[in-house]
C-alpha cells in the first residue's frame, strides 16, 4: 500500500518535526535555510546556533518559512518559500535579480531526508508551495531550479547539497514554466497562480 505524502505549513507546533528533519547538521551545512533570507556577510558572521535562532524565531511570530513533508506523521522533507522580498541574499543576488516588477513568491530552498529522495518528495513539496502562495494571496510563484537537461549536465548524477534550490523537471511538472535562464546550469521559472 502506497501512503501519499503530506505538506504542511511549519508553524511553531512544528518546529521539532523540522528539528528532526534537519538533524545535527542543520539541513546543508548547519545553514538552517538561512543562506537566501540574510544578507552575505551576516550569513558569513553567524554561528550554526544562530541560524537555527532565526528560523525558529519566524515560526514562534507566526511567519510560516516554508513547508514540512510527512509521510505517516515522519517530516522527510523541507522547501523555504516566502515573497521574494523577504529573501535579502536573493533581492541583492546579480545572478538572480528580478526580472521584471511583477510581485513574486519565491521557491529557494529544498531539503529532502537522504532516505527519500527521487521519491516524489521534492514535486510533493512544490505542489503544496503552489497550494499555499495561492491560498496566502501569491499571483506569481517564482523558482531558481537546477536544468538536469542542460548540456553541461549531461549524464551527471546530482551529489549532496547540489540541487538544493530544486530540479526543473518537478517544477515544469506541476505547471511552471521557464522565464529566464540565470546560468548555463540553472532556470528561472514562473507559476501564475
Amino acid at each position: 500500500m502506497t501512503h501519499a505524502i503530506d505538506v504542511h505549513p511549519v508553524t511553531k507546533e512544528r518546529w521539532s518535526d523540522l528539528e528532526t528533519l534537519f538533524g545535527s547538521n542543520g539541513a546543508y551545512s548547519n545553514c538552517w535555510c538561512t543562506f537566501w533570507r540574510l544578507k552575505r556577510s551576516e550569513y558569513a558572521r553567524m554561528q550554526p546556533e544562530q541560524k537555527k535562532a532565526v528560523l525558529q524565531e519566524m515560526t514562534l511570530k507566526d511567519q510560516v518559512p516554508g513547508l514540512l513533508a510527512t509521510l505517516d506523521g515522519q517530516p522527510i522533507g523541507w522547501c523555504s518559500l516566502g515573497r521574494r522580498e523577504s529573501f535579502i541574499a536573493l533581492e541583492n543576488s546579480r545572478t538572480l535579480k528580478r526580472i521584471d516588477e511583477t510581485p513574486v513568491w519565491s521557491v529557494v530552498c529544498f531539503f529532502v531526508h537522504k532516505s527519500h529522495r527521487r521519491q516524489g518528495v521534492m514535486r510533493a513539496l512544490v505542489h503544496g508551495a503552489v497550494e499555499y502562495a495561492r491560498s496566502q494571496g501569491a499571483r506569481v510563484l517564482e523558482a531558481y531550479p537546477l536544468d538536469t537537461q542542460a548540456e553541461k549536465l549531461a549524464g551527471q548524477k546530482l551529489t549532496g547539497c547540489s540541487g538544493y534550490m530544486g530540479i526543473a523537471a518537478a517544477f515544469k511538472a506541476e505547471g511552471f514554466v521557464p522565464v529566464d535562464r540565470a546560468s548555463a546550469t540553472q532556470l528561472i521559472m514562473r507559476c501564475k497562480l
